[in-house]
């Protein structure tokens, strides 16, 4: 009887094996993706994960938006560089009517009428940054100032009494009322003002003496 028994399992060993194998490898399996997915969500307890998750930095998927640095010049003071009839105001936040162009825009200075020839004069101390002719704006004078002004003088004559790298004070004439700027030929006679704080426009009413 005994032979008849390990006759009988001799020939189901085979099968036997073959079951213990699939065993094996379904449960090697079973904790190989158990702990691939511990991994991936971050619950398993392993040191080097909970350290790389800490020293990480996180980084930014937007870049941020920066507003320029203020100003760090005092409150400039200046004086209208000619005396005369406002034609034109400053006018960035709304749209204007450009009587020239015959539409709607901003305008980024005053606009003084005057006497042809009447003298121009600095609004403010500076060095005169340059002098140049501009194929819209005519004759034009830009200045430098402290902190961070620079002041814009255009429509003028051509003739000019001053050249770039000229330190100059409130005052001081730098030139004349003239009608150049083809871009405002239907204001006359006239001196296109600006005034900018680095580099943002500024109502020139706004520092007045």
């Amino acid at each position: 009887m005994k032979k008849d028994f390990w006759k009988r399992f001799a020939g189901k060993g085979y099968y036997i094996a073959l079951v213990s194998c699939a065993v094996v490898i379904g449960i090697c399996g079973y904790l190989y993706y158990r702990n691939v997915g511990d991994v991936a969500d971050g619950s398993r307890d392993d040191p080097a994960v909970d350290t790389l998750q800490q020293d990480t930095p996180v980084v930014a998927t937007k870049p941020s938006e920066q507003s320029p640095a203020p100003s760090t010049g005092k409150p400039m003071k200046m004086r209208l560089p000619v005396v005369g009839q406002t034609v034109m105001e400053h006018s960035m936040d709304c749209l204007t009517y450009d009587p020239t162009t015959r539409d709607w825009r901003v305008h980024d200075g005053l606009d003084i009428a005057a006497e042809s020839g009447t003298p121009v004069t600095s609004a403010a101390d500076g060095t005169v940054y340059t002098v140049y002719q501009d194929d819209k704006m005519g004759t034009t004078v830009v200045i430098r100032h402290d902190g961070g002004y620079v002041s814009t003088y255009a429509s003028l004559d051509p003739e000019v009494c001053i050249s770039a790298g000229d330190q100059v004070v409130m005052g001081q004439t730098i030139g004349y009322v003239g009608r150049s700027a083809l871009l405002e030929s239907a204001l006359g006679d006239h001196v296109h003002f600006c005034v900018a704080l680095d580099d943002i426009s500024v109502d020139p009413l706004d520092l007045l003496e």
